[in-house]
């Protein structure tokens, strides 16, 4: 079980596989960590003795924030009058992709959006990634500096300004994992190509993997060749310590520290937790389990250790004191995946579809109305989680689809984290011009049934979502390496109203 967040706010793990080069598969999320495996078919000074308030990539804190009402009216109205205003196209047949394999130039779905200082970064499944100027709307550059490359990844690292693309390529059958990092200066400039590569040293071949924690400011990486995991430090990449032990089964990551898990004995698992910064271990010990039963999850957030094993109730273990919370497996089933919000000490889960809200003492504290998932694979696509940690947004069924596995026609909720209302919605009906303003600017009957066609086809099905939070912006991407652009409606903003 892998926790799952979105891109400046949300540690990431990911786990891809694929038989040929690209992934369709995004990183399910918890906070500022993305883990990208090799393909296969498949700190604090104590940080057991204090509650840890995580440092997050601009220091936000929801908890400590007295006037939560206020900033659901500001939310209320920074998502009215949403437009369909722009529309970009990865495509490029007979561009600057020519070099780029056939397999790289057909259309395919996009599968991750990532806005950095005014250009979108726009990976499709095929392994093409493709960087847009937002002030020109025009493309800039393809990422894909060689013809064999196939880009598995994205990674802003906001220490050095820097992105980071993780790609296999197909002069070793798509087998190994290499790095590359290029200056947000070089790719404005159209010149990707100007970056170097990372962790030439490491062997990163199935099962091998190369995880970026930004939380942490670490990189730990794992060569399958030899079972050596070593991490790096994120500021300049140098090597800070290395852990070689071939009973290590997993390694997660949680602020200020590492959880080291081992191979399972009959009754029990062994566990270490590590302090991040040099590897120092601040606890050793064993968890009981129940015989013959699978472990569906171990995850450490904080002081915090969850344990699930297969239909028994969820374990919430304090490792200071040994303190363990029970939920009743009725109450908590598993879900497939978890958003961890560590400065509100609340995780989201996602099962069937559908959210839900939980505290570490084990108490459901929210359930989110109307916020039912488009996809049912629930992965990162199609959610963001804003930087304040108080609203999601996400692709949902509309209000009058059934409960299947068609992804049709559906809308961009955005929904209170704190309360589970949902506070606005972007869709067919609400994301075009009024009747009203079609008047006054003329527009025929016809003009208006145009926009309503192509509103309703940019909310058929929705692959990948970004919500700009500094533009207000939302950015979601389509099956056939679009990405369209929902932004306030200038009319709207120069009436006045607040955004």
């Amino acid at each position: 079980m892998e926790g799952f967040g979105g891109s400046r706010n949300r540690r990431i793990t990911m786990a891809s596989s694929s038989t040929t080069g690209g992934s369709n598969r995004r990183p399910p999320l918890c906070g500022g960590r993305r883990r990208v495996v090799a393909n296969k078919k498949r700190g604090w000074t104590n940080p057991l003795a204090v509650n840890n308030s995580v440092k997050k990539l601009q220091r936000r804190e929801i908890s400590s924030k007295p006037l939560r009402s206020s900033s659901i009216t500001k939310s209320l109205h920074r998502f009215c009058n949403f437009r369909l205003t722009e529309r970009y196209d990865i495509h490029d047949p007979v561009g600057q992709c020519s070099l780029v394999l056939p397999l790289l130039m057909k259309r395919a779905k996009v599968i991750e959006i990532v806005v950095v200082h005014d250009i979108v970064f726009a990976l499709a499944s095929s392994g093409v990634c493709a960087a847009f100027s937002r002030d020109t709307n025009k493309r800039i550059c393809f990422l894909n500096i060689y013809p064999d490359e196939v880009i598995r990844s994205l990674f802003y690292n906001k220490n050095n300004e820097s992105l980071i693309t993780v790609s296999v390529y197909a002069s070793d059958n798509f087998s190994s994992l290499k790095c590359r990092s290029i200056r947000i200066e070089y790719i404005q400039r159209g010149k990707p190509d100007e970056g170097f590569p990372l962790f030439e040293t490491e062997s990163l071949k199935w099962p091998g993997f190369v995880e970026f924690d930004d939380v942490n400011e670490k990189v730990l990486t794992f060569s399958a060749q030899d079972s050596i995991y070593k991490v790096f430090d994120l500021k300049n990449y140098t090597l800070l310590y290395s852990i070689a032990d071939q009973q290590v089964e997993e390694i997660k990551i949680s602020p200020g520290i590492m959880l080291l898990i081992f191979s399972r004995a009959q009754s029990h698992v062994p566990l270490k937790i590590l302090s991040i910064e040099d590897g120092t271990v601040l606890k050793d010990f064993n968890h009981l389990l129940h015989r013959n039963k699978k472990v569906d999850f171990i995850e450490q957030f904080n002081e915090k250790l969850l344990v699930k094993q297969d239909n028994e109730n969820l374990q919430i273990l304090d490792v200071r004191n040994a303190e363990v919370k029970e939920v009743a497996s009725t109450e908590f089933m598993t879900p497939s995946a978890f958003i961890f919000l560590y400065e509100n000490q609340l995780f989201l889960t996602f099962r069937n579809q559908t959210v839900s809200v939980w505290n570490f003492r084990g108490e459901l504290v929210t359930s989110f109305e109307d916020h039912v998932l488009s996809h049912p694979d629930c992965n990162t696509n199609n959610i963001y989680i804003t930087s304040d940690q108080d609203l999601i947004v996400s692709f949902c069924k509309a209000d009058n689809e059934p409960l299947t596995d068609r992804r049709g026609a559906g809308s961009i909720n955005i929904s209170n984290i704190w309360t589970g209302k949902c506070i606005a919605k972007i869709n067919a009906s609400n994301a075009v011009s009024s009747k009203q303003d079609d008047e006054e600017d003329g527009s025929s009957s016809n003009q208006r049934q145009i926009e309503v066609n192509m509103v309703e086809e940019a909310l058929e099905d929705i692959t990948s979502l970004y919500y700009d939070e500094e533009r207000n912006e939302i950015y979601t991407g389509k099956p056939n390496a679009y990405i369209d652009l929902e932004a306030v409606e200038r009319k709207s903003m120069q009436k006045g109203e607040k955004t």
